[in-house]
């Protein structure tokens, strides 16, 4: 398993998608839309993909004694480090952020519990998306991302409204009481994504063993 997540970072992830990896620090900027933190990490995915494309990595992955099954969990394991990277990375900065005292961001959501669960429940919901449509035929690459950025662009823009609604207040809030009450949408993001990274590798596995190459 390890080896197959190496061929992918040393052969297959695009620069590009590393960087975004470490925009987790954003959490740390004033005034910021803190869920396009989450669009970076989505974009991670179809640039490393797209890079693949060009370079064939497909064909030469083909070649390898490697099955059609150990080729899609190594694309899994890249695109699900990258996302964990990036969430964990953040941490210190958003705890920074904290004791900076910079909260109450004017724009949206602040990077609470609420905020980490509902980025888990987002790339849920995108990688079982992409990941699925694109193992269609192991190729589209762009029609994949345009069908899984849909929903994620309007989940976003419902995750910067969530601090503007009185009666969502106190997921925007860093107060004790206020983030045990934000632990059940951490929970449940994680559980989502738990859940959907596993479905999207069994449904990704059974539609690319359909493609012929």
């Amino acid at each position: 398993m390890m080896k197959l997540l190496y061929k992918e970072v040393r052969l297959a992830a695009h620069p590009t998608s590393i960087v975004f990896a470490f925009l987790g620090c954003l959490v740390l900027a004033p005034s910021y839309p803190y869920s396009v933190i989450f669009m970076f990490g989505c974009l991670a995915p179809y640039i490393t993909f797209l890079n693949a494309r060009e370079t064939n990595d497909v064909w030469y992955t083909a070649v390898l004694p490697v099955t059609k099954r150990e080729s899609v969990l190594g694309k899994c394991l890249l695109v699900v480090s990258l996302q964990l990277f990036q969430l964990l990375f953040s941490i210190p900065f958003a705890l920074l952020r904290n004791t900076l005292n910079i909260t109450n961001n004017p724009v949206g959501l602040d990077a609470t519990i609420a905020w980490y669960g509902l980025g888990f429940f987002l790339y849920a919901v995108f990688d079982l998306a992409f990941l699925t449509a694109f193992y269609k035929s192991g190729y589209k690459v762009g029609k994949s991302f345009i069908l899984a950025a849909g929903p994620i662009v309007l989940f976003m823009a419902a995750i910067e409204a969530a601090s503007h609604i009185p009666a969502l207040v106190w997921m925007d809030s860093c107060q004790p009481k206020h983030l045990l009450m934000q632990l059940p949408i951490l929970t449940a993001g994680i559980f989502c994504y738990s859940i959907f990274i596993p479905l999207a590798y069994r449904i990704s596995i059974k539609r690319f063993e359909k493609v012929d190459l």
